[in-house]
């Protein structure tokens, strides 16, 4: 059997099929991902001069990947360990993050909806009183009111002329990526803000102690004093020195004391507690020093979840302008209609009722911009003024991150120098306490040289142990800075965390 085509329909069919070759197309600019100041930075220079001075830096290869490790087990502490855990579980921070993931996923789902047909169904049934005149009858004869039943489905499909719903479709999803990186950023920060904050109390922990274990040496002292002005051995002078002593002594506890249930609430609060239902038992601070592999400054563009952010973002600007630019061409939207219309209810369904339409060969649905006022080249310029901010926000991001890279090494770097200056000062602070007063005891000096000696040793002990604390959150910084833990990813099914840090023996 052979079929014939009529030549009325050639041109539609050839217009068809000239739409159709044309779906698809993009006018959205080629996307490139814009050179960033880590090209023109071969090494940090923190890590340069550490590796300079004999410090135990190398280089280190990053996992890609959403998942970075649980790298605060490095450390050793089952209290951090369960700490991070309640926070990722409960901080309100991190559900926000998550909710907004959620929405962005929702919001891609919309957009990919427009790849495909959309179908309809409805019942849609309608009374009309015609005029008189209309039907006929310019005597005024009156026509009984109409009532016509219709049920039918509707499809419709717009044709991607010039890549529309295509760079719509981008936008969306580089949005959507965005956001899982903006979740991965909080997540890390989140982890870091809780080892911080940990180790901050931690380090007051140990200041605690250290100022208990001094009042008891200046009570001992004060009550040793007393006794012998009792004696006559010595003036009172002595004894109201050694008081004044043990009463600074308490007042530093006390303010230890402020400050360690002021940070013990910040804990409560990023682990998703009430602070009057957190408590945290004291314990000094005994955090492992770990070597944190440097890396490349080029790393930080696969490894920062932030910088991730930022690039999907500039790419979901790109294909906005996409979108924008479409809007000066046709849009063109297929259609169907199939259903039945009857005045009858009961004759509704029979084939003889049934009714159907198709276009665009049928009907317009071709629609072209002609006179907008100036909207769509208006939306245009929007689109390319933000692709441009999102281009300097991707940069700044850059920026920011080498930026906190080579903060996080220079406090690392110095703390350690700092600590070993402090560990030299400490040992002879406390030889000359004990020189000072063994000579008071022989009558070579006064009580106030004890007395400045001993504050010496406690000054020097309160500084060594601050430092300590600073070189801990100074490793989670540069870990957060970073990026994250290093080591290979786990496979997709294996539940076992990456590799992490090496500890320094």
């Amino acid at each position: 059997m052979t079929a014939s085509i009529t030549s009325g329909a050639l041109p539609r069919l050839a217009t068809l099929a000239v739409a159709l070759i044309l779906a698809g197309c993009s006018l959205a600019p080629t996307y490139k991902v814009p050179e960033a100041a880590t090209a023109a930075t071969p090494a940090y220079k923190e890590a340069e001069a550490a590796r300079a001075e004999g410090s135990q830096w190398k280089v280190a290869t990053p996992a890609e990947g959403a998942q970075r490790g649980e790298w605060w087990k490095i450390f050793g502490d089952a209290d951090l360990d369960r700490l991070i855990a309640q926070a990722s579980e409960s901080n309100q921070d991190l559900a926000v993050a998550a909710a907004r993931l959620k929405q962005a996923r929702a919001f891609t789902g919309v957009a990919e909806a427009d790849l495909y047909p959309q179908l309809s169904v409805g019942l849609d049934p309608t009374r009309t009183q015609y005029s008189a005149a209309s039907q006929g009858f310019p005597d005024g004869t009156k026509v009984p009111a109409q009532t016509v039943y219709k049920a039918r489905a509707f499809a419709s499909y717009e044709l991607d002329l010039f890549g529309r719903v295509a760079d719509n479709v981008k936008a969306a999803r580089a949005e959507g990526a965005a956001a899982e990186d903006l979740y991965r950023s909080v997540q890390l920060a989140l982890q870091a803000d809780v080892a911080q904050a940990y180790f901050s109390l931690r380090t007051l922990d140990s200041e605690r102690d250290l100022l208990n274990a001094t009042i008891v040496l200046r009570e001992d002292a004060l009550k040793l004093l007393k006794r012998r002005f009792d004696e006559g051995e010595t003036t009172d002078l002595d004894p109201a020195r050694a008081e004044a002593e043990l009463g600074t002594a308490r007042a530093d506890l006390a303010a230890i004391e402020r400050r360690r249930a002021n940070q013990e609430h910040a804990l409560a609060v990023l682990t998703g507690a009430p602070p009057a239902a957190f408590t945290l038992a004291a314990r000094p601070l005994d955090a492992t020093l770990i070597t944190v592999p440097a890396g490349l400054p080029s790393d930080l563009l696969e490894r920062r979840p932030d910088i991730a952010q930022a690039e999907r973002l500039m790419a979901a600007a790109n294909a906005r302008i996409g979108v924008a630019r479409s809007a000066f061409f046709p849009k063109i939207t297929l259609t169907g209609l199939f259903g039945f219309e009857s005045s009858d209810l009961s004759n509704l369904f029979k084939w003889s009722s049934s009714a159907w339409m198709l276009g665009p060969l049928v009907g317009s649905t071709l629609v072209a911009p002609i006179i907008d006022g100036g909207r769509n080249r208006a939306n245009l310029n929007a689109a390319k003024a933000q692709h441009e901010e999102a281009v300097a926000s991707y940069r700044q991001s850059v920026l920011t991150a080498l930026r906190e890279v080579e903060d996080s090494l220079a406090d690392v770097r110095w703390l350690s120098q700092q600590a070993g200056a402090l560990d030299g000062a400490l040992g002879g602070a406390r030889r000359a306490a004990k020189i000072s007063r063994s000579r008071y005891e022989a009558g070579a000096v006064d009580y106030l040289t004890v007395i400045d000696a001993d504050r010496t040793v406690l000054q020097s002990q309160r500084d060594a142990n601050q430092v300590a604390g600073l070189r801990a959150s100074a490793t989670v910084a540069l870990v957060r800075s970073l990026g994250g833990g290093w080591g290979p990813l786990p496979d997709a099914g294996s539940s076992a965390p990456p590799a992490p840090l090496a500890a320094n023996p």
